[in-house]
């Protein structure tokens, strides 16, 4: 995106991948729900895991050491001009698909426009900036944008590419029964609808040998269990049915790792560092009800959050808040009034944005005490600004309706649930009693890809380097629109100028600036009351499994772990 990449021309492996590492064994892991769909290209269905990463790849492959830098895949090169109006591609002429056919320029073609036309909303915000797409050799392919957007040439890069032979006669947008051949390192192997999937290591993958590739994807099988929730997905983790668990819970970490595994060295903890955004994990409100269509009730929710309370009862306290949505990155908003090159971009919309996002915002805290007395004055103060008082019944009432809504949880979270819990007693002491709906996974994705839900829990992970899924994310095609991320429903000209900042800039100081504005209109704009995040990421895992010591500077996020890691037989 800026610059040049970090890594020479002919480089023979990507920095956190180990050459020399072994190929062959098994990785097993647990996930928590089910699926009912081998097609994760389109909205509809709940799609199997592992297919998208590893059955099928894209013309470019993402570093995962350095941020907005792509190298070739299927592409052996690719060309743009200064603007970025256009961007081709040079398909390399030994790439093919499993089955053996080769990876065409209508493959590539065909799959863009299905993608783009039927797929998944995801891919249809950069699809519509698309003026034409079209074959300009034997192996090359250009694409030509509508609107000046620098992030384009690289987003076109990383669709996944699928065989338009296999898609012939059938429905693509509802058709997810059919297993999928792609050109990448696996192939599907043994499935039970729900309960399991297999990938199998294909040993005549074309593109083993590239330098990109070299050290990676090294089981001979991936295997996907599917339990009924988070807590069995641990149990059959310490029963052995599976061999790597990811703790997001820091007092877990130390409190329940003491079974016989891990007490025999059978088990072992690791924990790797990361650099990149916080994110945004917690209760977000949807504003497409009226109730929290209000900044000051908003703000009330989140004041009577104790959030110092909660995270000592459920966490141990170890674990430091999430302050803004690009938090512990250099993306993320600095504390009091905006600056220079962000408060240029802020002002102009300074009279549609919410109390503090140009002069400052910051969470409230508590003493850590139950009671939470200052923040519960306060929230009270603005509930009543917002035209709410307490009915002689004890139900906060506006114009003799109570304020009610509903939170919709999603059925084995045992965690959620129980921060849940306390908050709910805590909203009682303001007249407040919302009803808790807990439903299967199947119900929750229907009910907030419709966004039919007042409070949801919501959990965004955040790169360093956003673009143009950010419209996905906040943009208000979203707030009508069925599947997007934008739950809390925000319509935001502001938030999206932002965007339009990021996505047009031309160096990196232009572009942290832009970033910082959005992330203080999305902090300030109350939607989510924000948990807390884990600095480093923790694995439990089978001795047998290994990785490199050079890990990656997005730690232990897709691409990590199973990609770069191996069995060794002897665990040593």
């Amino acid at each position: 995106m800026y610059g040049e990449p970090a890594l020479p021309a002919g480089f023979t492996h990507l920095p956190y991948a180990d050459p020399d590492a072994p190929k062959g064994g098994e990785i097993r892991f647990g996930v928590s729900g089910m699926f009912d769909s081998l097609n994760p290209w389109i909205l509809n269905g709940r799609p199997a895991e592992g297919i998208s990463r590893y059955v099928t790849e894209s013309l470019m492959g993402r570093s995962m050491d350095e941020p907005f830098t792509l190298y070739g895949l299927l592409a052996e090169s690719v060309e743009t001009d200064d603007a970025r109006s256009w961007v081709e591609f040079t398909l390399r002429p030994d790439a093919k698909f499993s089955d053996g056919n080769p990876v065409t320029v209508e493959d590539v073609i065909w799959s863009y426009e299905t993608l783009g036309t039927q797929g998944h909303p995801r891919y249809q915000n950069a699809w519509s900036k698309v003026a034409k797409i079209e074959q300009t050799g034997p192996r090359k392919l250009r694409i030509t944008f509508k609107v000046p957007d620098r992030e384009l040439a690289l987003i076109m890069g990383m669709r996944p590419v699928l065989e338009k032979a296999q898609w012939a006669d059938k429905d693509f947008a509802s058709t997810t029964d059919i297993v999928p051949i792609g050109s990448g390192p696996y192939t599907v192997g043994r499935v039970d609808p729900g309960k399991f999937i297999e990938l199998k290591r294909n040993p005549d993958y074309w593109g083993r040998d590239l330098g990109f590739n070299k050290g990676r994807n090294n089981f001979d099988v991936i295997r996907y269990d599917f339990f009924g929730d988070g807590g069995v997905v641990f149990e059959a983790f310490k029963g052995g049915e599976t061999d790597s668990y990811t703790e997001w819970n820091a007092a877990d970490w130390g409190r329940n790792y003491d079974f016989p595994a891990v007490q025999s060295g059978e088990v072992v903890k690791s924990e790797i560092p990361n650099g990149r955004p916080s994110g945004i994990k917690g209760l977000v409100m949807n504003t497409r009800n009226p109730i929290f269509a209000d900044w000051r009730v908003r703000q009330a929710m989140i004041d009577a959050f104790n959030f110092e309370f909660i995270n000592t009862t459920i966490n141990g306290g170890a674990e430091p808040r999430i302050t803004s949505y690009f938090s512990n990155s250099e993306l993320g908003m600095k504390p009091g009034p905006a600056e220079g090159k962000v408060k240029a971009l802020l002002e102009p919309f300074a009279s549609q944005l919410p109390p503090g996002t140009i002069d400052g915002y910051a969470l409230p805290q508590s003493d850590g005490g139950v009671r939470n007395r200052k923040n519960m004055r306060a929230a009270t103060k603005l509930l009543e600004d917002a035209g709410w008082q307490v009915d002689s019944d004890g139900v906060l009432k506006k114009n003799g309706q109570p304020f009610s809504f509903e939170i919709v949880l999603q059925q084995g979270a045992a965690e959620t649930q129980s921060i849940v819990d306390i908050y709910v007693e805590a909203l009682k002491k303001l007249g407040i009693f919302p009803k808790v709906t807990v439903i299967d996974d199947a119900q929750y994705s229907q009910r907030t890809n419709a966004y039919d839900f007042d409070m949801a829990w919501y959990w965004r992970a955040l790169s360093l380097s956003p673009g143009n899924e950010q419209m996905l994310y906040w943009g208000a095609k979203g707030v009508t629109e069925p599947g997007s991320r934008n739950w809390m429903g925000m319509n935001s000209p502001a938030a999206e100028a932002m965007i339009q900042a990021m996505l047009n800039a031309r160096s990196h100081e232009d572009f942290v600036a832009a970033t910082r504005a959005l992330d203080r209109i999305l902090t300030s704009g109350r939607y989510v009351i924000p948990m807390w995040y884990p600095p480093v990421d923790r694995i439990a895992h089978i001795k047998q499994l290994r990785f490199p010591e050079k890990t990656p500077l997005y730690g232990a996020w897709p691409g990590f772990q199973p990609d770069v890691w191996w069995y060794d037989e002897a665990g040593k």
